[in-house]
Order: structure tokens, then C-alpha cells, then sequence
């Protein structure tokens, strides 16, 4: 079914069914959907003027639906009818317009042709409009040229790399190694506190475990230095305090360098991590 949609359209469903359980939704529905376009593309947010960490359009999302428990990402979570169609329809704008890649622009444009739906009034709410979204559609089957991805949306905005690093900063203490491995380049390379390198094949294995310090409830980080900051890289030194380790129970500083590359998104290339003697 999915055969046509390019990876990011993919990591916007996957999203989307994240999203969905964290919910306790028995369904993916088009808000889910518009949840998962704006975790993975940032065009899209700046679309929406949505660029901010606490999102304007998850809260509007949250206003509009009942929450139920949250359940494991494993369970399989189907689509809603909505959803079905505005899968459909994103296919149908691709095949309007000669393209056999569906993208994410694609899919926004399937939400907003299911105007009753949460996901659609949202995203309209937020200024969107089925034909200007098509209009920018036309022009670019991302919404935006790569200049226009990696620079300020809005005046006083942060850029998207610092968005993507404080997502993944924060996100270590609440969200899932599903969503967390998102933020890694498939040729990542990390170093873990106690020295052992691991690739991004072995980090999907060993996630929680590695990871494991900065998740604890007292660990907290700052920005301790900003090495590079430029259009093709993002290097920051970050403190982590109380983030223990049992095998290093003296050790409780660590100082992670953190490097960040634009791909068709700001993307995790390595981190190394090395302790701090208090």
C-alpha cells in the first residue's frame, strides 16, 4: 500500500500511529496524521506557523478529542476511514500532477480534502487552505526549496536543528525508543559514557540501555558551549548532572558532544559522550 510514498511520507505514518497510542485511540485517524507531519516536516510547520516547541497544533488537536490510556506502540493500529482517504487522496494529487512519489506535502493536502474532519479544521484553522496547498504543490513536491527549510520561518523563531536537538533532549525522559531513534542518520555513530562506540544498527538494539541516564527523573542538562552552528552543521557541548551510571557510581557528570547534519531534515550523525569527574 505504501510502496509509493517516499520515506519521509513513511516516517509522517508512522507518526501518526505513535501518536494515536499515545492517545489510547483505537484508530489512526487525519488528525493523527497532521500530528505526524508535524513531527517530521519541518515546511510543513512553518506552513502552519507552528514552529515553536509546544505545539500550537497539538493543543488544538488535544482540544478536540478525548483521551484514553496510552498503550504500547507494538499494538497494531489501523486506519480510520478518514485516514484511509486521505491516504487515497494523497495519491490522487500525486497522479494529478505526474508525480509517482507521494511526499508529505501530498498527504496535507489529503487531509485538507476531508474538511470535517478534525485533522482538516485544524490545519484551516492555522491558516491552511486546500487551494493554496495545492498552489505550493505545484511549485515543489516538499513546500519548500532546502534554503527555505533551514532558515528562520518566523522572526525570533529557533531553527530547525536547535528544534530537533531540545525534541531530542527533552524527549529522552517521555517518549519512546521509537520515536527517539528517528532522530538518528543511519550512519550515526555513538560513544557511550563508559567509551564503547556503537553504530546505528546496534543503538536500535541497545537504545534504552545506552540512553538509560538521561532518562532518570533527577538527570538534567544544559547547554554548555555551542561549537559550530552553520547551515551544513550543528555541533553543542551539553552538561547532563545526576545522570548515574551503577557500573560509575562516582560518576554522575557527563559531557555530550552533539552533532547535527541537514539531510531532507536536521538529523543526529554522532554523539559522544565522556565523564566528568565533580
Amino acid at each position: 500500500m505504501f510502496e509509493r510514498f517516499n520515506e519521509k511520507a513513511r516516517r509522517v505514518i508512522f507518526f501518526a500511529r505513535y501518536e494515536a497510542s499515545q492517545y489510547g485511540s483505537s484508530y489512526v485517524d487525519a488528525e493523527h496524521l497532521l500530528l505526524g507531519l508535524w513531527r517530521e516536516d519541518y515546511a510543513i510547520r512553518a506552513y502552519l506557523n507552528d514552529n515553536h516547541m509546544e505545539s500550537a497544533v497539538r493543543a488544538e488537536v488535544e482540544r478536540g478529542i478525548v483521551r484514553a490510556k496510552p498503550f504500547a506502540t507494538s499494538v497494531e493500529v489501523p486506519l480510520s476511514t478518514d485516514a484511509k482517504k486521505v491516504l487515497h487522496f494523497a495519491a490522487e494529487e500525486a497522479d494529478r500532477m505526474a508525480r509517482r512519489e507521494i511526499t508529505p506535502a501530498h498527504i496535507l493536502v489529503g487531509i485538507l480534502r476531508i474538511k470535517e474532519s478534525l485533522g482538516a479544521r485544524v490545519a484551516m484553522g492555522r491558516g491552511a487552505s486546500l487551494q493554496e496547498a495545492r498552489e505550493r504543490l505545484a511549485k515543489s513536491p516538499d513546500f519548500a526549496t532546502v534554503a527555505q527549510l533551514y532558515r528562520r520561518a518566523v522572526p525570533g523563531d529557533k531553527e530547525p536543528a536547535w528544534v530537533e536537538l531540545e525534541e531530542f533532549l527533552t524527549g529522552l525522559k517521555k517518549e519512546s525508543t521509537a520515536s527517539l531513534i528517528s532522530f538518528f542518520g543511519k550512519q550515526a555513530q555513538i560513544v557511550d559514557v563508559q567509551g564503547r562506540r556503537w553504530s546505528f544498527d546496534e543503538l536500535a538494539l541497545n537504545f534504552e540501555s545506552i540512553f538509560a541516564p538521561y532518562a532518570k527523573k533527577n538527570a538534567t542538562y544544559v547547554i554548555e558551549e555551542t561549537v559550530a552552528d552553520t547551515a551544513s552543521h550543528l555541533v553543542v557541548i551539553v552538561l547532563w548532572k545526576n545522570a548515574l551510571v551503577a557500573s560509575m557510581e562516582r560518576v554522575w557528570m557527563h559531557r555530550m558532544t552533539v552533532v547535527l547534519v541537514p539531510r531532507q531534515e536536521w538529523e543526529i550523525v554522532s554523539i559522544h559522550v565522556t565523564p566528568v569527574q565533580p
